[in-house]
């Protein structure tokens, strides 16, 4: 059974199709990566998926059932949750708080939001900087946080979005390994990535957008190989 099946998505913004009669399905488990120009329609679609958007035409389904019509906080309690490519933290509140904000989905009271924050801090790498106010952090710690906030939230599908964006050599090596270690631990995750190289190492398939149209599907080894692909990127 799929965890995720995308079916037929459109969504059109007056006449103007962000994505058009798009379908795929994610596995339990998998990373899937998902790629395109600027301008393709990744984010649109993930905002389909979470809620922010209700498709034109089309179904979004988990585990079976038709989230379709969802608001986001009820996608999310059913376990997707999702980053933001700008991310946005809770500002004048320090780290632990914003973790503990969004552990507060599954949480039964207090403490046990503070438990389920420390252990996803300690897990991310963030634990040192528990006390330190959101908005200095430095992009690549606020990337952390966003993910922190995300999986506090204990979901079973993770929708990453650009959470490579502009980071160093360094902390594109950590957040890899982040990534790897949330897929170890169950979750499976789709994500949109520019970065070729991130992508190509940790997705287990790759589905291809461009204006709005899924134009290819696969592993990473057959997208590298596709000339649809490449002209999509490079152009013919």
């Amino acid at each position: 059974m799929s965890l995720l099946e995308i079916r037929n998505i459109s969504k059109f913004f007056g006449g103007l199709a962000a994505t058009s009669n798009v379908s795929f399905s994610i596995q339990k488990g998998e990373i899937l990566g998902l790629i395109g120009p600027n301008g393709a329609g990744k984010t649109t679609l993930f905002n389909v998926v979470n809620g922010f958007y209700h498709p034109t035409k089309g179904q979004v389904l988990f585990k079976d059932q038709v989230i379709s019509s969802c608001k986001p906080h009820q996608i999310c309690k059913l376990g997707i949750a999702r980053t933001f490519q700008v991310v946005k933290p809770l500002q004048r509140m320090s780290v632990l708080d914003n973790v503990v904000a969004s552990a507060f989905l599954r949480a039964a009271n207090k403490a046990e939001a503070v438990d389920i924050a420390m252990e996803t801090l300690s897990f991310t790498g963030l634990e040192q900087d528990k006390d330190v106010i959101s908005r200095s952090l430095p992009l690549g710690k606020r990337k952390k946080l966003e993910i922190a906030r995300a999986l506090a939230t204990r979901p079973e599908l993770l929708l990453l979005d650009e959470s490579f964006a502009g980071l160093n050599p360094s902390e594109l090596n950590e957040s890899i390994e982040i990534i790897k270690n949330i897929k170890a631990r169950g979750v499976t995750i789709m994500i949109i990535e520019h970065h070729m190289k991130v992508i190509m190492s940790i997705s287990d398939r790759i589905v291809v957008i461009n204006y709005g149209q899924k134009i290819a599907e696969g592993t990473p080894q057959e997208i590298r190989n596709n000339p649809l692909v490449v002209e999509a990127y490079l152009g013919e």
